[in-house]
This record gives structure tokens, sequence and C-alpha cells, in this order.
């Protein structure tokens, strides 16, 4: 849970409110101010009152005492601390951490049983809040801490981008991104990072090891800067810089790391060095862009992660309209400085593409951003852009295959109602695409999708392996191909299939999901269950991660373990149906979602459902 109405925290239906105390802010009764906000709340709470109500209350009792403790030895104050949540407030950032820090320690030190431990998760922001004259506070400050909170795990803490910038060199910690975050009620993502004791820092979970280098040349294509002095371009240059690497993706002697990992470093003074470790790749790729009416320039320098040397670098100054001919021109310069052999099909598809409508294709970038925001409300705004941009250029195979993308995406994740209507114009706009361009690797991947989930598994992985052949570096042509073969029962071919995905796109969670359930489906089980601890890790509020889990741990007899997720499933999506999954899920067995299902029900959980 967040905060109880009646406490500091501003209510969902409170816009209007807090604008009207904005409004006061000059008056006597309300001062607005900047502040390091600490949110916690218990997770699992309603199971441990459940199990033992007088002992729960002790234990809250005892950890108030703590947080308390070292709220106040922290220059903080406390200003709630009602129900099972905290709230407070500290006159500086490095404050909040060292107090979030200390009191994770202590709590974990106690020794008290597992299924009875009292798990905190905590966020901390630094923002502007606005304070009554009886204390209690409110406002976008507030809310993006109890955010930053749901983020956590239980038993750790989350702190925004504005904590990590503040407290950086001053606090003994260690910050992991958890990249930028949508979070409920907040206009703009939030840029979310995991914080562990410098000491320690955060040793990486079982399997993350340190990636070793490809056995051929390997780049990383870093965002590139936006430097048309108009933030609102920014999709621009994520949109060039995605065109890139996709245009790389296609020369089978590089090795190219997927967009989704090299965006982690978005908006980050990086060390090319460490990108390069953390990564597993030798150059790294950076450069900017400036759009200026139909002009476009384009600077890209290329380094040598291992030593930090600079490689090669260039400016190309273009129409916009030739847009391609340059993304085209850089990664054929990279191709002959890193001394690639081209196949002779590369050989002859390089070049070939013509010039651009610059109003479609801008329409094009924009839906693109959208669609990387991975929430309804964007995905209905991508396809009104990309309709948009094909009224424009009815021509463009690149919009057409974005718009199948778009229908897959919402179809899988139950958006906007989407139904078997929405399957059939995702196909069409698939197979629109691949007439348009027969070389458009995102529509085969989106056509595989598709088809799975019409239970046609051999014209899915057909589909699936043209991506791949079109686009040998496209992680999301490997993750469509270990989907079809993990639903169709070959969970062995479908483990190979997502591992190299995920070297592919270290950074990228969802993977380690599907990993994971193609290792439980395999009977690796010890596998399955970093791979799923993983992907919570990373993605804390996923409820798919921790049903698998929950069916691994009922089936293998840690049923406390089992019922403890669940509750946390509970309260993360209290809509969480079994019965819907048995309907969406494409298994061509249903043995396999059965053995799902026996794994809750020994936990005596799911009960009741179909």
């Amino acid at each position: 849970m967040l905060f109880p109405p009646h406490t500091a925290a501003v209510p969902c239906s409170g816009d209007k409110a807090e604008g009207g105390a904005q409004n006061l802010v000059s008056g006597t009764q309300f001062k607005q101010r900047l502040a390091a906000i600490l949110a916690a709340d218990v997770a699992g709470y309603s199971r441990l009152m459940a199990a033992d109500e007088r002992a729960t209350v002790a234990a809250l009792d005892a950890a108030r005492r703590v947080f308390r403790s070292h709220i106040e030895s922290s220059q903080g104050r406390v200003i709630d601390m009602a129900g099972d949540s905290v709230l407070a407030v500290f006159e500086t950032a490095a404050g909040a951490v060292s107090a979030a820090l200390a009191i994770q320690q202590d709590l974990q030190a106690e020794t008290i049983p597992e299924d009875r431990r009292m798990r905190f998760r905590i966020g901390v922001h630094l923002g502007d809040l606005i304070e009554k004259a009886d204390g209690t506070v409110y406002g976008d400050g507030v809310n993006i801490a109890a955010r930053l909170e749901g983020l956590a795990e239980p038993g750790g803490i989350t702190v925004s981008e504005s904590i990590r910038t503040a407290v950086k060199g001053k606090v003994g910690a260690s910050f992991e991104n958890q990249g930028e975050q949508k979070v409920k009620n907040i206009a703009d993502p939030v840029r979310a990072y995991r914080v562990g004791p410098a000491a320690a820092k955060l040793s990486p979970p079982p399997g993350e090891d340190a990636l070793s280098l490809p056995d051929k040349p390997s780049i990383a294509v870093l965002p590139f800067a936006n430097m048309s002095g108009d933030p609102e371009q920014e999709y621009f240059a994520d949109g060039i810089t995605e065109d890139i690497i996709t245009d790389m993706s296609c020369v089978s002697g590089l090795f190219v790391i997927a967009r989704n990992s090299s965006f982690v470093f978005k908006n980050q003074a990086v060390d090319v060095k460490e990108v390069g470790r953390r990564l597993g790749v030798r150059h790294v790729l950076e450069g900017s862009v400036r759009k200026a009416g139909a002009r476009v320039r384009i600077t890209a320098q290329l380094i040598d992660a291992e030593t930090g040397g600079h490689v090669w670098g260039e400016r190309f100054d273009r129409d916009l309209e030739d847009i391609f001919a340059v993304q085209d021109e850089v990664t054929r310069r990279i191709v002959d400085v890193l001394k690639v052999k081209l196949t002779v099909p590369e050989r002859t598809n390089r070049g070939q593409r013509g010039k651009v409508n610059a109003e479609a294709y801008d329409y094009t970038m924009r839906a693109r951003g959208c669609v990387m925001q991975f929430t309804p409300e964007a995905a209905t705004e991508a396809r009104a852009l990309l309709h948009r941009a094909l009224q424009i250029d009815p021509g463009s195979a690149t919009a057409y295959a974005q718009l199948a993308l778009v229908h897959a995406t919402e179809y899988v994740n139950g958006w906007t109602q989407a139904g078997a209507d929405h399957v059939e114009r995702g196909m069409t706009y698939a197979r629109k695409a691949i007439e348009l361009d027969p070389e458009e690797a995102i529509a085969y991947r989106s056509l595989a999708m598709l088809i799975l989930w019409q239970r046609d598994y051999a014209s899915a992985e057909q589909a699936a392996r043209r991506a791949i052949e079109l686009a040998p570096n496209y992680s999301g042509g490997f993750a469509s191909l270990g989907q079809v073969l993990d639903f169709s029962g070959r969970h062995e071919a479908a483990i190979e299939a997502f591992e190299q995905a995920l070297r592919l796109d270290p950074e990228m969670d969802l993977l380690l999901h599907l990993l994971g359930r193609a290792q439980l489906g395999a009977g690796r089980t010890a596998e399955a269950e970093n791979s799923f601890k993983r992907r919570l890790i990373r993605s804390p509020r996923s409820d798919m991660s921790r049903a698998y889990l929950a069916s691994l741990y009922g089936s293998t007899g840690r049923l406390e373990e089992a019922r403890r997720l669940w509750d946390e499933i509970l309260e993360i999506n209290p809509k969480f149906s079994i019965g819907h999954l048995r309907r969406v899920l494409p298994y061509k067995d249903p043995v396999w979602f059965e053995r799902f299902l026996d794994g809750l029900r020994q936990a005596d959980l799911a009960r009741g459902e179909a």
C-alpha cells in the first residue's frame, strides 16, 4: 500500500486540491521548499497480520523505533507512521540515504524467522513539497518518493536521479540503474536507482558474470545527444540512434548491442570503458544530432572501449530527406574501419534505400518513442501517429512494421481490449510492410508473434527465423523465436534462443523472465529460480515472474515462500488471473500449463481458478 487517505500523501483524486495549495504558497498557511523525502511500507503486511496479528503489531512497533532513531539522527523528521507506512523529510539528501541504509541494515540483522520478518520497501526522492503549518506535507515530491518505494524490492531501497546526483561522493553507497520508470499520476518518467552499501557493492545475482567479448568486432551505440536546442526534438535524436543500431544489426560480421541496453546509459556521463565491460563489447559509438528545418547534422565517433582511444570520427550535413543515406554511410564507415567482411547479399543491398518523406518520417520517429514507453496510453498514441505517417507516405514499410508491432504488443498485454480482430489487423500491416520491403526484419518479428497467438507454430517459427536471417543481431528476432519454441514444447532450443537474445540485449529484464519460463519447462529448476530472481531484482513489480517463481516454490515444497510471493502478486495486481493466463498463453500442449498450476495448488494457492 501507499499511504492512507488521511495522512500526508496527496490522494489520487487530489490534483485540483494540490493546485489550490500551490496558489496559497505565498500565504502564511503553506510553505514550499526543496527536501529529501523518504517513503516506506511493509511488503506482505496483510499476510503477516492474517498469520499473527499480535506478533505483527509488536514487530511493527519495533521497526518504527528503528526508523525514528535513524531518521532523527540523520537530520530528518518523521511526518507520519500510520498503518504500515512511514513518511519522513530530511534537510539533506545524504541524510536521507544514510538513514535508509542504516534502517535496512538494522532490520535485516534481527533474528526473526523468514516468514515473520518485517521487510520494508524504501523510496527516496529530492524534490519540491508543500508544508502546512501543522507539519504535514504534500506535492509531487511526496508522490514520487511513494512511487519509488513501490519500485523497491522487499528489504531494498530505490532512489531518484536527483538523489543519486546529490549524494555522489558523499555517501558510502552503490547505485544500480533501474532505467526510466513510468509511474502513476506523474507526467514524466522517473529514472530510478537501486541502492546498496558501498562495501558490499550489490554483488551480482547468480548468472550475472562478466560478459566475455564475442569472436567478431563488437559495438554498442550510445544514445546520440540532441543538439537542436529544443528538448522536444529528443525523440528525433533517439530515432536516429535506433535506426543506426537497426542498420548495423543487419551486418552478420558485427556483434551489435540492442537499443534497450545501450539506452540504459541515456543522459548519463558515461565511462566508455565501463560501458564496454558492462555490455561486453570492444567498441562504442557516440554522437550527436542537430535538426534545423529540413537540414540535419550528425556527428559520430567510434571509441575503443578497452583503451578509451579514438578510432574514427566524422560529421555529416544532409537534407532530412537523405537521412537513410547518412545512416547507411555511418554503418559503411564502421564496417570499413573494423575491417568487417560483408556477405554478397549485404554488399548488394547496402545503399539501396531512397529518399524519405520528412513529415512522415517525423511521425514515425514520434511513434517509436511512444512504443518504448510501454503503456496502453502510449501504444494508442503510437497507432494514431503511424496512421498519420501512412496518410502522408502510404509506401512506408517502416511505419507498417511499427504498426504491426504495436498491435502485437497490445494484444499480448491485453491492452485497449484488443481481441482477435486486433491480431488480424496487425498481421495485415506486417504483410503490407513485407510487400513494400521484403528485408524489413521488424515486420517478420511482429508477424511471428501474431501468428503464434493464433497457434500456427510452424508459420510463426518460419517468420521468426526469417527476421534473424535478415538481421543476425536482432535480439527481438531471437526473443520471438524463443517464445515460439517454448510454447511449442521445445524448451531446450528455446533456452538457446533466449540466451542469444539476452547476450545481444543484456539489460532487457523481460528476457530473464522468458528464459526462466523455458528453463522451468525443461526441468532446470535451479537455473529457472536464478533467472526469475534476477528478473525481480531488475523489475521488482513483476507479477508474472512472481507467479512462476511461486509455482516453482510450491512444486519444491517451499510453501511459505510461495504464499509470500502470492500475497505480493495480489498487492501489485489485484486483478491477476490464472484463468486469463490459461486462455491467452498459446501452449501447444496444455499439460505444461497444468504443471504450472499444480505448483501453485501444492502451496494452496490459486484456489477456484479454472
